[in-house]
């Protein structure tokens, strides 16, 4: 009788009464544990979109509710005691994502018993059955964890310190906790420079808070400094996630040394000093803070020769963390040389595929005057009568030393355009070469949108650190349920640490060397905000900046790994953008490009640049890229690559179709090739055919004549298929084929397409079902359609 037991009845009877009997509470077992929640395959044309399968556990046991100790998958009892251990070792290995361990015991049973996989012994069998009453306890899990992570009573007091838990409030995702874990562990043996990457998006701040709140609760950091390089990022963690600390907290401001704290918040430059005022970080001595944590830290702290350093070399005792999303390794500027190797690591890719950072698209626009270069005609003068000096200027060139108007109006005019056909309401950042680009592009995009403006004068601001309007609109540009301001020009300040939650389209009309910072602005568009219908952004590139996406070293390696030497120069090679000094409210004032010909520059006067007003520029190309779920640009033609694609997976025409006439639900399929990396909608408009993915996947990848899904309605009517069904049953099989001709089989396979048009005309739907006789009947007129709409299959 038992080898008939479901999955789950196993599960019930036997698995978890003997995980129980072991000795572990209620709190302490997670029964299908969810720990992701399923990229987001977006359809663009519908604006809509769907979550792909989410990792789910059976059961994952906690000793503490911040420490997973072990994996346990089920199986039913008909099935082999070990069936689900390379499932369960799978699922373990994305708990903790990287090459350490973080849950090391793994066990799979089928109720009958426990396989045990020790992935602690190395030397040692790691395998071994045991009976239900010999499954471990809590505290013998533990004790082998504890000897394992070789942690002694005192370390293993603040390894156990509980997060901070709000009541009805989130916990850590399993990645966050993974890096706090790893953290607050190091610390604990004695570690003192750590640093964690995590790309932007993922709750750096959030992980800072619970580190520092674990090491503060558990006496191992009584005092602690935060320090970031803009006041929104202090001002915003102190607002939200530090706010449990309340009165303990203070931040360092106004040039004073306050010090009856115990958590001190800090941008650098209010304590670094400057002309006319002392550094304030050595009014406190230098062993005052136990643990400093660097926000950012791929930005100041981590060159050797700048004043950010040497707040940290005058609190060198103390423990320090820095953490960013984009570690930054030149000559004289390493996040690794100083802190180290990163103890954790959550990359852009793992976010998207995770289904907690947005997916995006690129779109490509290129303008001739780009492509082509302009070189001016011998006497050409600009704007002002100056004459413009002989040389041939490319898209480097452009709105750094000479200014086409005109391709400021062209790309005023393809954002404006995207926008109408998608949504004129989309947040969008438009970054630009400088401040004085950013207030150019303001005004042509104003004057492409002269109703909008009408509505509200905030549909298009300039947010720049010279400019106290749009600072004053930034709160409100953040702000998801803010409808203005819609559209911001910038330079640098929206670069970096600025949560645009719902921003949807960035614009990049700027040269970007660094890749640094461009994951910096690339990280503007990862939030996902369901409730606001952020699920994904697009990036329209002007300049060629997305040609970083190809780079191997994208996905959150450093630029360039260099080993110091004694004798090698100080001087920087050469991080070019974004990295300057800081203009007000932390906006770098305009770059100055090097003067042409040899002529001197000015002493506190940027080169002058040209201005034209009579050169045309037209868009002579646009192309949209897409990338794979495995976070790969696909650079030949969609059609060869899904060719290619499905072919990986289906060996033959034969394989693809004994795979869909078996699947009781066809779209099922369709969402099967989509996590696969299928672009179905997009995939439509390059064959220009209005397919169903039957069809679709039969003509690229099979090279089959295929049907549209009008063509394959009209069959079915054709056919004897109405004969056996009464006169009512026929206008509702009727009604649901036209349904099918303009939207494809998921509404058909979906019991709500039966309350929607046209279906309601023929009543409720419990009405509907009853034409046919009963639910059962109805289900087989369904599959019936299924059958005679491909029957070429």
């Amino acid at each position: 009788m038992s080898q008939t037991l479901s999955e789950q009845e196993t599960r019930s009877r036997y698995i978890t009464p003997a995980i129980k009997d072991a000795g572990w509470s209620k709190d302490q077992i997670r029964e299908g544990y969810t720990f992701t929640d399923g990229r987001i395959i977006t359809r663009q044309t519908r604006g809509e979109y769907r979550r792909g399968n989410r990792r789910e556990a059976d059961y994952v046991l906690f000793y503490k509710p911040n420490v997973p100790v072990a994996v346990v998958e089920a199986k039913k009892r008909s099935k082999p005691l070990g069936s689900g251990m390379q499932q369960g070792i799978g699922y373990a290995e994305a708990l903790e994502t990287g090459e350490d361990l973080d849950v090391p015991f793994v066990y799979s049973s089928n109720g009958e018993a426990f396989l045990e996989h020790d992935r602690t012994k190395s030397e040692e069998e790691p395998e071994q059955r045991l009976s239900t009453e010999e499954f471990p306890s809590p505290e013998e899990l533990w004790r082998r964890y504890r000897e394992w992570k070789g942690l002694g009573k005192e370390e293993e007091e603040v390894y156990l310190q509980d997060y901070y838990k709000k009541i009805g409030g989130k916990t850590p995702r399993y990645y966050q906790r993974v890096a706090i874990n790893r953290a607050v562990g190091e610390i604990a043996k004695g570690e003192d420079r750590l640093l964690l990457v995590m790309a932007t998006g993922t709750g750096k701040t959030l992980t800072a808070f619970q580190i520092i709140w674990r090491l503060w609760k558990s006496g191992e950091a009584d005092r602690v400094l935060f320090l970031a390089d803009r006041n929104i990022l202090v001002d915003q963690s102190m607002t939200n996630d530090f706010r449990p600390f309340g009165g303990k907290m203070t931040k360092i401001e106004n040039h004073e040394s306050e010090k009856a704290y115990e958590i001190y918040m800090a941008l650098y430059q209010a304590v670094t000093g400057g002309d006319s005022y002392d550094e304030i970080y050595t009014e406190y001595s230098e062993d005052f803070f136990d643990l400093v944590v660097v926000d950012e830290c791929h930005r100041g702290s981590a060159d050797a020769n700048s004043k950010w350093r040497n707040i940290l070399d005058h609190f060198s005792s103390a423990a320090q963390i820095g953490m960013t999303a984009t570690p930054k390794e030149t000559r004289d500027v390493s996040n690794r040389y100083y802190f180290g190797d990163p103890v954790y690591t959550y990359s852009l890719k793992e976010g998207i595929n995770d289904g907690f950072l947005a997916p995006y698209s690129v779109m490509r626009v290129g303008l001739d005057r780009d492509l082509e270069g302009y070189r001016p005609e011998k006497g050409k003068t600009d704007r002002y009568d100056r004459e413009i000096e002989d040389h041939e200027y490319t898209r480097k060139d452009f709105d750094r030393d000479l200014v086409l108007s005109e391709r400021t109006e062209r790309v005023a005019e393809k954002i404006t355009e995207y926008l109408e056909e998608t949504d004129p309401y989309s947040k969008t950042i438009v970054f630009c070469e400088d401040i004085e680009h950013a207030e150019r592009m303001r005004q042509a995009l104003v004057n492409e949108n002269p109703g909008r403006i009408d509505e509200d004068y905030r549909y298009v601001m300039r947010i720049t650190g010279d400019s106290d309007e749009g600072r004053d609109q930034l709160d409100n540009f953040m702000d998801p349920e803010s409808r203005y301001p819609v559209i911001a020009t910038t330079s640098e300040m929206l670069s970096t640490g600025v949560d645009v939650e719902t921003c949807e389209l960035i614009v990049l009309d700027r040269n970007i060397g660094s890749m640094t910072h461009f994951k910096q602005i690339i990280g503007r568009g990862t939030r996902v905000r369901e409730e606001f219908g952020k699920v994904s952004f697009t990036i329209m590139d002007f300049r060629g900046a997305t040609r970083h996406f190809a780079d191997p070293d994208f996905d959150g390696t450093p630029d360039q790994v260099y080993e110091f030497d004694p004798d090698d120069s100080p001087v920087p090679d050469g991080d070019e953008e974004g990295e300057g000094s800081e203009g007000i409210g932390g906006e770098p004032g305009p770059r100055e490009p090097e003067p042409r010909g040899g002529e001197p520059r000015s002493r506190g006067k940027p080169v002058r640049k040209y201005y034209v007003d009579d050169v045309e520029v037209e868009v002579v190309n646009e192309r949209v890229k897409y990338y794979t779920p495995e976070g790969d640009l696909v650079t030949e033609s969609l059609t060869d690559y899904t060719r290619e694609n499905v072919r990986e997976q289906f060996a033959s025409l034969d394989d693809f179709l004994k795979r869909w006439n078996r699947a009781d639900r066809k779209q099922a399929v369709v969402e099967e090739l989509e996590e696969q990396g299928v672009f179905f909608e997009e995939l439509r408009k390059e064959v220009e055919k209005d397919l169903d993915p039957f069809d679709m996947i039969c003509h690229v990848a099979f090279d089959k004549e295929p049907l549209t899904r009008s063509e394959r309605a009209q069959e079915v009517r054709n056919s004897d298929y109405f004969e056996e069904y009464g006169e009512e049953a026929r206008e509702v099989l009727d009604a649901l084929l036209s349904k099918y001709a303009d939207e494809g089989i998921e509404n058909i396979e979906q019991g709500e397409v039966l309350g929607v048009d046209p279906l309601t005309e023929f009543g409720r739907p419990v009405e509907i079902i009853r034409r046919f006789g009963g639910k059962d009947e109805f289900d087989d007129a369904i599959r019936e359609m299924e059958e005679r709409l491909y029957n070429m299959a």
